[in-house]
């Protein structure tokens, strides 16, 4: 092989579509771009969405439901994964490190979940009644 003889692969390139250069070219005329309307002139287009004037679907349909941002903000833990844990005082560092709540979490509840066997001491952790109660009834307390 020498350097005088390298080629591209066949395929590989191809002429540029020349349009509107005479009727021969099959793209004379309107060079591909139909007769008349907004897409057929130079600069002539619209925005994603529009539909022509008529009202567009993102307006026609009814705003719907709400998404709090706070929501990453809260976590919640049940009571099996309280017994899983196995440690007499829980608070937000020990389930962070635990993997069991996200690290965004800043408000952490506990909900009544499955059953807890063992005293377990909450700090700075919330509890539905429910669980409180649970929580009470194996020998913990909630701080």
């Amino acid at each position: 092989m020498e350097l005088n003889g390298i080629r591209p692969a066949d395929g590989a390139k191809h002429a540029k579509r020349r349009v509107g250069r005479g009727i021969g070219s099959g793209l004379g005329k309107t060079a591909g771009r139909g007769h008349k309307g907004q897409k057929s002139r130079a600069g002539g287009y619209h925005k994603v969405g529009f539909e022509g004037g008529q009202m567009p679907m993102q307006r026609r349909l009814p705003k719907r439901g709400f998404k709090s941002a706070l929501l990453k903000f809260n976590a919640e833990i049940t009571l099996t994964a309280l017994e899983q844990l196995a440690l007499p005082e829980v608070d937000l560092v020990t389930l962070k490190k635990a993997g069991l709540v996200g690290e965004l979490a800043r408000v952490v509840k506990v909900i009544k979940t499955g059953e807890l066997t063992r005293a377990v001491k909450l700090s700075g952790i919330g509890a539905t009644a429910g669980a409180k109660a649970a929580i009470e009834a194996a020998g913990g307390s909630i701080a």
